[in-house]
């Protein structure tokens, strides 16, 4: 099984800006598949969400998760990552996640404006602790 310390598996996640495919039950049991910007740090997964948005409720109820991230064109690779959650509210955590993961998507010219619009109360940071991470980095080998 891979980790998310491989470094081949860390630059696969890491390369451009791919999103997260993110799966995770509704309250009525609803399966919902949403994307999700998202960066590395510290042996997690982190992304940041509203408290009061569907993800957000339903990580309050069930810290489980899984998640894809793929290549969509050929050798069609993708990673795989089922773990758990935990939230955090602090306002330095979210600024600063909110403002990594902006300068990653929007690049560093627009960082600090997107962490500053989304480092605010109400949102969460999401770290996703791995406990499976399977890798498959040429689905046409």
């Amino acid at each position: 099984m891979a980790s998310l310390s491989d470094p081949e598996v860390r630059e696969f996640l890491s390369y451009g800006t791919r999103t997260a495919k993110l799966a995770f039950v509704a309250s009525d049991g609803r399966p919902i598949v949403t994307p999700v910007w998202f960066i590395l740090e510290d042996g997690e997964l982190v992304f940041n969400t509203g408290k009061t948005t569907a993800k957000g409720t339903a990580f309050a109820r069930d810290p489980r998760i899984a998640l894809c991230v793929d290549i969509e064109e050929p050798p069609y690779g993708s990673i795989q990552i089922q773990g758990t959650v935990t939230l955090s509210e602090d306002p330095v955590d979210l600024v600063h996640t909110a403002t990594v993961i902006a300068g990653r998507y929007m690049g560093a010219d627009r960082a600090e404006e997107f962490g500053k619009r989304n480092g605010v109360p109400g949102e969460l940071v999401v770290r996703v602790r791995p406990t499976k991470v399977i890798a498959h980095f040429d689905a046409t080998a």
